[in-house]
């Protein structure tokens, strides 16, 4: 299944500038949105489910009607395909390995103050944390990597659309307290290496699974800040010490240029990791050309002739009658004369 591309660059330029005014859009309303709903301990969870689905749908319901898209959801890179759960889980790993490689530092040379609460209580809000992160990352990929960056591809090509949404990515998270021109860069490798992940995979499974790796397993996992906001895990909390360049401080691994460094490395081992999702999803296809063929009425014909029992060839019998000579005449009737008042006499042998 492959999404129709928009053949006119402008087309597809205009779906992009209304693609961003729904995402803000679709911000405002989840925000208020959810307020009006739950309590405020669980304001977060339900401000991203809203704001996920908001995304989702708006942006069906754009490609359906301005793309004429008969399947818009699985268009935008969440298809029901076979292999797709080993792909979110082949991402969730890299990016649990990403934060492994930028976390093993900062214990070497430092430390993490680690603080462990194992109550029922918590578990149960570490549930919730979890689901929170799962929806913020897939409303960001939803976001950044799907309708509106395939139709970004359509009006400016791939490696411009891939730049483009990454530095737009870094840009909106530049904005954050405490961000510096350390997490602006990080956020930027961080969009190229998701948007090679979906390039090479033609959907959202694999960056989705990546980002909440790499998110969650530093949150969830270690206790450390998220993008300059700490306390996301109820049952572990970490307090890194060492070095400002391994740390990040309070705005956390973002800022480092350490993991600027390990996302670049990552963009190789991604490339690498998917070399046979890229020969299954990004094969060219084949447009039929020439005069029509009815292949399978070709094979039928083809397997019923060879399988035919084969039968003597009848000829019909053709009989040659012996031709029968006349009577040779007798010398003596030969010289008699005829008498014409006798027809008997004419008679040869008469």
């Amino acid at each position: 299944m492959t999404a129709p591309q928009t053949s006119n660059p402008f087309k597809a330029a205009s779906r992009v500038v209304l693609a961003a005014i729904y995402f803000f859009l679709a911000r405002i309303l989840a925000h208020h949105g959810a307020q009006g709903l739950v309590s405020e301990d669980w304001l977060p969870l339900a401000e991203q489910a809203m704001f996920a689905f908001l995304l989702l749908l708006g942006y069906a319901g754009i490609g359906f009607s301005l793309d004429r898209q008969l399947h818009p959801i699985s268009l935008q890179g969440l298809p029901r395909r076979s292999g797709w759960l080993g792909e979110a889980g082949m991402g969730l790993a890299i990016g649990w390995a990403i934060a492994v490689l930028c976390v093993l530092p900062m214990v070497f040379f430092g430390g993490i103050a680690l603080h462990f609460s194992f109550t029922l209580v918590s578990f149960r809000w570490l549930i919730a944390d979890a689901a929170f992160f799962a929806l913020a990352t897939l409303a960001i990929e939803i976001a950044f990597r799907g309708y509106p960056f395939q139709r970004a591809i359509d009006a400016i090509g791939e490696l411009p659309a891939v730049l483009l949404m990454s530095v737009l990515y870094g840009i909106l998270l530049a904005w954050l307290p405490n961000a510096s021109h350390a997490s602006m860069a990080v956020n930027i490798v961080l969009g190229l290496l998701l948007a090679m992940a979906y390039l090479r995979t033609r959907a959202l499974w694999l960056p989705w699974g990546l980002s909440f790796g790499w998110v969650a397993s530093r949150a969830l996992l270690f206790g450390l800040p998220v993008n300059g906001i700490g306390n996301h895990s109820s049952v572990v909390q970490g307090y890194p010490m060492g070095p400002l360049a391994l740390t990040g401080g309070d705005f956390g691994l973002e800022g480092t240029w350490l993991a600027f460094v390990v996302l670049l490395l990552a963009l190789f081992f991604v490339y690498r990791a998917t070399s046979d999702l890229s020969f299954i999803y990004n094969a060219p296809v084949l447009k039929p050309a020439g005069m029509p063929v009815d292949l399978d009425a070709a094979a039928k014909r083809q397997h019923e002739t060879a399988t035919r029992p084969e039968v003597p060839e009848v000829k019909p019998l053709v009989q040659i009658l012996p031709a029968t000579p006349p009577p040779l005449p007798v010398a003596s009737d030969l010289d008699r004369p005829a008498n014409p008042f006798n027809p008997r006499s004419n008679t040869p042998g008469s």
